[in-house]
């Protein structure tokens, strides 16, 4: 079988995305980004305004440095903040944001773990009229949701997929045909169904791969197709790497090889990775390796990407969705609507919420500096490291 590498330059693959995501050891580790940019916002309607923020865990780098760049953009901005990691429990993300609201919070900066459980606490918001904004991950079940900033979900999906077509070589770096016909045997990874992002980047993904499986182009071995079925609860590394080990066992023996492998998170990829190098997987990616995709651009899946192990990742600047995050809250403090440019696709089961969306970048080997590098979120050092 003959793969082609994706050739990216830095504005390569601009697409709009959000997260989610969990860590863990195996073919890599964890870290920090280098740097983070200063947030916006009017400083003088902010005055006085205390923001509670409240992020899921910390066992993911991509969450403490969503943490890191809210508090510090919102303190430059002048906010007094108060920042709590809630440990992926879901019972102590509600009694974190119960507390914010008994201090009299103004606004509310949420990335929930369970977008489906915090109903009650928005009620108790509302009812003080403190303004919730939905952090990358939408809250669900509630007319008690303000704003929402993001990247834009199904977008990332639609780069994660094409990323594995044009890793396989059945695109070019243009998103066009080749002519290869395959057939390629893959697998199919997806985020905890109790993230709304995660359907969102499921769906992106099989628009650009359903129509390749329906021509025999590619074949999911397993027969693995629908969400539930390959959903990674709280996107676990351990959890991936264990299902990618039972799908080896059951269905990859002999001649049969898996080619490649639709990972939605670097911590997930990870866990794949291992389970492949477990199995006796080796080689070049192409050339004895499958193509495994990612997302969030890890520091340790970054490394991995510079080392031709993991083909691609999809990078969100977080400093960047901190920022607009910050200038949403500044808005509702001074009574403005936030700025939104998306109004009709995020639909909560409430309402219609107004949206922030983001733009992300598909990163592969040979777009790391100008995408990575160049922008501050990384160092060389702390790529080839592998730490931050």
């Amino acid at each position: 079988m003959k793969f082609k590498k994706l050739m990216t330059a830095a504005a390569g693959l601009m697409m709009a995305l959000s997260l989610a995501a969990c860590s863990g050891g195996g073919a890599g580790g964890t870290g920090t980004p280098a740097a983070t940019n200063a947030g916006g916002g009017d400083a003088s309607a902010a005055a006085g305004g205390k923001v509670g923020v409240s992020m899921p865990t910390q066992t993911s780098e991509r969450w403490i440095a969503d943490g890191e760049a809210v508090e510090s953009q919102l303190k430059e901005a002048g906010f007094e903040v108060d920042l709590q990691f809630a440990n992926d429990d879901i019972p102590t993300q509600s009694q974190q944001i119960d507390q914010m609201i008994s201090q009299d919070v103004k606004v509310l900066i949420i990335a929930a773990i369970d977008g489906t459980a915090l109903a009650p606490q928005l009620d108790a918001a509302a009812a003080k009229g403190i303004k919730v904004i939905a952090y990358d991950r939408l809250i669900r079940d509630s007319d008690n949701v303000d704003f929402y900033v993001s990247f834009d979900n199904f977008k990332v999906g639609v780069a994660q997929g094409t990323s594995l077509l044009n890793g396989l070589g059945i695109v070019d770096a243009d998103g066009k045909e080749t002519g290869e016909a395959g057939p390629f045997n893959i697998e199919l990874f997806a985020g905890s169904l109790d993230d709304n992002n995660a359907h969102f980047f499921f769906d992106g993904a099989m628009s650009v791969l359903q129509p390749q499986i329906d021509k025999g182009v590619l074949k999911v071995t397993s027969g693995q197709t629908s969400i539930d079925k390959v959903a990674i609860l709280r996107w676990q590394q351990e959890t991936a790497q264990k299902r990618m080990e039972d799908l080896l066992t059951a269905n990859y023996q002999g001649d049969t090889k898996v080619d490649g492998i639709l990972s939605p998170y670097d911590g997930i990829s990870r866990g794949i990775m291992t389970a492949l190098q477990n199995n006796g997987y080796t080689g070049a990616i192409g050339e004895g390796f499958p193509v495994v995709t990612g997302q969030d651009a890890e520091i340790a899946s970054v490394k991995l990407i510079q080392d031709g192990v993991q083909f691609s990742t999809i990078f969100k600047d977080t400093r960047l969705l901190a920022e607009q995050a910050v200038k949403s809250a500044t808005d509702l403090l001074g009574g403005k609507e936030p700025e939104a440019n998306n109004t009709e696709d995020y639909d909560n089961g409430k309402k219609v919420v107004p949206a922030y969306l983001l733009d992300v970048v598909t990163v592969t080997k040979e777009n790391i500096v100008p995408a990575l590098v160049d922008t501050g979120y990384w160092t060389q050092e702390q790529i080839d490291k592998g730490v931050a």
